[in-house]
């Protein structure tokens, strides 16, 4: 039997939430590490390229969410096998992690400084990619590939749902609504996925 260790924040959400609901959906046991902001930092150093989410898969550590969305999304059949729908689903988590790069910029900043760079953000780079992520539901209708949920549509849901949250200071709860209002009923869709419902059915027993 496989051995499977997932490491990631603390946290629902984030870059390796799609792996670990695909993982639940595949019927695969893993061990779920959850660690601090601070224990990352304080480990960052000896983890390769210096980030989260890390995969061991016996023993053997993988890095790149996407990478491991589409390991985890195949084994529960969450990951188209038509190479175009592949190559849809491979467009939106892309999108994703430049969105997300531009976001984590602005971590660890405070003030005029952190309320500057947010509104730089929302007026920037998180409005061309809301915008962006939003003709891609255009064109796929209910789902970003294969008319049916794969690995991207966990991911654009977890950014969706934090983008809606207010968690992000200084961001406009409404941005999204305003911006990609595909991405709300999109959002609101996965949530009551029986495979999403499940997981989190499962975290709150």
């Amino acid at each position: 039997m496989t051995d499977y260790k997932l490491t990631y924040f603390d946290m629902d959400g984030g870059r390796a939430e799609p792996v670990r609901i695909a993982f639940h959906a595949a019927g695969i046991e893993f061990d779920d590490v959850r660690i601090s902001f601070g224990e990352f930092m304080k480990q960052r150093q000896s983890m390769r390229f210096n980030c989260v989410p890390l995969m061991e898969i016996d023993g053997v550590v993988v890095t790149q969410s996407n990478a491991m969305c589409r390991y985890a999304g195949k084994k529960a059949g969450l990951y188209p096998e038509d190479d175009v729908q592949a190559l849809y689903c491979d467009e939106a988590m892309g999108a994703i992690e430049d969105l997300l790069h531009s976001i984590v910029q602005t971590f660890g900043l405070e003030g005029d400084e952190l309320r500057t760079a947010r509104e730089k953000l929302a007026d920037g780079w998180l409005s061309v990619f809301l915008k962006g992520l939003n003709e891609l539901l255009e064109r796929g209708g209910d789902y970003f590939a294969d008319h049916r949920l794969t690995v991207a549509d966990l991911k654009v849901f977890g950014i969706s749902r934090w983008l809606m949250s207010g968690q992000l200071e200084h961001i406009p709860t409404d941005i999204v609504e305003r911006l990609a209002p595909r991405l709300v009923a999109h959002e609101r869709r996965v949530a009551g996925d029986p495979v999403v419902a499940a997981y989190y059915a499962s975290r709150a027993a």
